[in-house]
């Protein structure tokens, strides 16, 4: 996508000629093969390739059941299902974050609370976590921001004390690491997203992790219309041919051709790790003496899988708002994005009775931060790219 050169800022040349997404997938011909040897076999829908992928995943989380949707927010409404969280019900989780992070409560008929964030990591304060539970508090979500991991000791930690379930949303953090240990494993449930932005991709696609066998059941049964077929579990048959609907559930099932493209994403997974970690530090290293913008704070103890670099921009010392600066570098080519409206500012939720405020750090740090390209299929050459246009939008707007 090329844009106008006269668009660059105060005129000439744009940094780049061709427009840089902020994120695309990496798709190569192994993968195009896989899915194609799908397409020729007897197994399109839900089959034994799904049932492979789940294993896989499963494997690389250090979780004892995986069980895949056709997309992570379908995925994280089954893990709402399967909690139990009903109607009366109430879930704490982070205003920045998509808003499935918090529709998936309203689905089933819960109650979404806000908790704010760390002002330094963006991801959701376990302190204000503790601050807001009640007798009706449920389950806690919270999100792996950006790739780095939430401090889940301490919140597994309240979680054991007032008897709450956790879903981890890693819908950014396959790959990530927790004090060593691999997000995926480490609570009741965690997400992870197949969407093309993200780690790896499916096309669409989510799964949930977990280690406990009643709540692989629960979601077996909710992705798949409430219906099974296990003898061990029917009610009222036995016939080779019977099943029986035990529940209200969904057709959220996965399928065999997203899977086996998932397989052979998952075979790079790693090397598209380090790869975000690689732009990642170059990125620090180029903006380390521009003193208008902050770059992401990293945890000593956690190893983030870098889904996304935001920059927070200084606008104290610069002559404009977020607005201007997200517009000059869109019109180097460069582009930029912002994540995330915090979830209760959306007309919906403000419908819903959310007021602008609920979240302080939330809200300065949304008014303040810019998502730069990242993602495995580009060059360094994209990236000192992008670092040679954020100096030179940012010396523009210099107080």
């Amino acid at each position: 996508m090329a844009r106008d050169s006269e668009l660059a800022i105060n005129g000439g040349k744009p940094i780049r000629e061709q427009y840089l997404a902020y994120s695309r997938q990496w798709i190569d011909e192994k993968d195009i093969q896989s899915v194609i040897k799908i397409l020729n076999g007897d197994y399109l829908t839900t089959g034994p390739t799904v049932n492979l992928f789940e294993k896989k995943i499963a494997e690389y989380a250090n979780a004892q059941y995986a069980v895949s949707f056709a997309n992570g927010t379908a995925a994280l409404h089954g893990a709402c299902y399967a909690a139990g969280i009903t109607k009366g019900d109430e879930v704490i989780t982070t205003p920045i974050t998509f808003a499935a992070s918090a529709n998936c409560v309203l689905y089933q008929g819960g109650t979404v609370v806000f908790a704010d964030i760390n002002p330094d990591t963006y991801n959701i304060e376990a302190e204000n976590i503790k601050n807001l539970i009640n007798n009706k508090t449920k389950a806690i979500i919270p999100v792996h921001f950006t790739g780095q991991p939430i401090d889940i000791g301490a919140i597994a930690k309240i979680a054991a004390e007032y008897n709450l379930v956790v879903i981890e949303d890693g819908a950014h953090a396959l790959g990530a690491e927790f004090k060593g240990k691999k997000i995926g494993g480490l609570s009741t449930m965690t997400m992870f997203s197949f969407h093309p932005v993200k780690h790896i991709t499916t096309g669409e696609g989510g799964i949930i992790t977990t280690n406990d066998k009643s709540i692989y059941e629960k979601l077996l049964l909710f992705r798949s219309h409430g219906i099974t077929r296990d003898k061990e579990k029917l009610r009222n048959g036995t016939e080779s041919w019977y099943y029986e609907m035990q529940d209200l559930g969904y057709n959220y099932r996965m399928t065999d051709i997203q899977a086996a493209l998932g397989i052979s994403q998952l075979e790079k997974l790693n090397k598209f790790v380090v790869l975000r970690k690689h732009y990642a530090q170059m990125y620090n290293d180029g903006f380390e003496n521009i003193q208008e913008v902050v770059t992401p704070y990293q945890r000593e103890d956690c190893n983030s899988s870098w889904h996304l670099y935001i920059l927070r921009i200084r606008l104290d010392r610069l002559s404009v708002d977020r607005n201007k600066i997200f517009q000059a570098l869109q019109k180097e080519n460069i582009g930029v994005n912002v994540h995330y409206i915090p979830v209760y500012l959306h007309p919906y939720y403000q419908g819903l009775g959310y007021k602008k405020g609920l979240c302080k750090e939330a809200e300065d740090f949304y008014r303040e931060c810019i998502t730069l390209p990242l993602f495995p299929a580009m060059t360094e050459a994209d990236v000192e790219d992008v670092i040679q246009g954020v100096e030179k939008v940012i010396n523009s707007f210099r107080v």
